[in-house]
């Protein structure tokens, strides 16, 4: 068995001899399905953030929900015992803002659908929250929070239709809850910009700016972002040329990550915020008489035309969901983007089960 001339690193996930939160300056961590879940703990999340500052990491918290002010933000990562400082959070609502201040001046009338934290952002900001479209807002800025309803949507509505610009603070379709997924603010955003015929502005993940405007809020140099949704958090990461840590605790499962666009492909994996604490195998590409295997720590497996294979227990099998380990997983993503980039992104000849990962 031979390694090929690329290497032992390869171009997909990375390895890391070290933990992540000892090479990695700064970890810019997304919240609902990293940190918590809805009402719900995850876990390993404190032993992972918590963790990853006592080894010198800076962390900053970066979140699509607008509905929390920071103070909020701090508040509930403390009841899930996770230490932070309101200087340590960035939310979409305040991406939203930073946003708005490249098409509006400073003190334009600006009406609110969703919650307080959306209006102390906008205000923070410099901008003047008003009660209705009556008051001629130059924009309506929309992010998620519990108590947005028909009225708030409607008067939102008016404002846009009389020529108000709309921005979203995100548009996330859902959000991730103890008891499953809800809607997001991308579904409610979608529901006005149905009605108005028009396209919203939009900050927050994935648009590389809110990671770029996170990580100067604490000067990091050497950033890592983690989180659990692949089209939100991966594809802003790359798209700021920042890699990321995937975790399983939220709304991407394993086999979402093994069945990702290169857009979207993390450059670390893990079941959970343990990876920041922990060193990451180099993938290694191998060549045994002409075939093509992917081998992470003891596990060796490809993708081919016949299925999934281990080179130690051959053909996965057609059961729903399949048992593997954290290293099989990581060498599963590599072999499924290696066939997915050769066969045009075409992967559905294969068998490819939903998969329970153990770490």
């Amino acid at each position: 068995m031979i390694k090929n001339s690329t290497g032992s690193t390869s171009g997909f996930l990375n390895g890391c001899g070290e933990p992540l939160a000892a090479v990695y300056d700064v970890a810019l961590l997304d919240l609902d399905g990293v940190c918590f879940a809805g009402d719900a703990r995850v876990p390993y999340a404190a032993a992972g953030a918590n963790g990853a500052r006592e080894c010198g990491m800076r962390l900053v918290f970066v979140t699509n929900n607008a509905s929390r002010a920071p103070q909020a933000v701090v508040d509930k990562l403390s009841r899930n015992d996770i230490v932070a400082s309101e200087e340590e959070v960035f939310s979409a609502a305040m991406d939203a803002a930073a946003l708005l201040h490249e098409h509006l001046s400073d003190g334009a009338p600006v009406f609110v659908i969703g919650g307080e934290g959306l209006r102390q952002a906008l205000t923070a900001e410099g901008f003047t929250v008003v009660a209705s479209a009556q008051d001629r807002p130059a924009a309506v800025v929309q992010g998620w929070d519990p108590a947005v309803d028909w009225a708030m949507m409607s008067e939102g509505l008016y404002a846009i239709t009389d020529g108000a610009l709309h921005v979203a603070t995100n548009l996330d379709a859902t959000l991730p809850t103890e008891r499953g997924f809800a809607l997001g603010n991308g579904s409610l955003v979608a529901a006005v910009a149905n009605a108005s015929g028009r396209r919203p502005l939009a900050g927050g993940k994935p648009h590389p700016g809110i990671y770029r405007r996170a990580l100067r809020r604490v000067g990091g140099t050497r950033p890592l972002a983690v989180g659990d949704r692949l089209n939100t958090d991966h594809v802003g990461a790359r798209a700021a040329g920042i890699p990321g840590l995937h975790v399983l605790t939220g709304v991407s499962t394993a086999r979402d990550v093994l069945l990702a666009s290169p857009e979207e492909r993390p450059t670390f994996l893990h079941t959970d915020l343990r990876g920041l604490l922990q060193p990451h195998p180099v993938p290694a590409r191998i060549i045994n008489d002409g075939e093509v295997w992917w081998q992470v720590g003891d596990e060796c497996w490809r993708a081919t035309g016949a299925g999934l294979e281990s080179r130690s227990a051959g053909l996965l099998d057609d059961a729903a969901t399949v048992a593997v380990s954290l290293d099989a997983y990581r060498a599963l993503a590599c072999a499924l983007w290696e066939y997915a980039d050769a066969h045009g992104g075409r992967t559905e000849v294969l068998n490819v089960p939903e998969l329970e990962v153990s770490s």
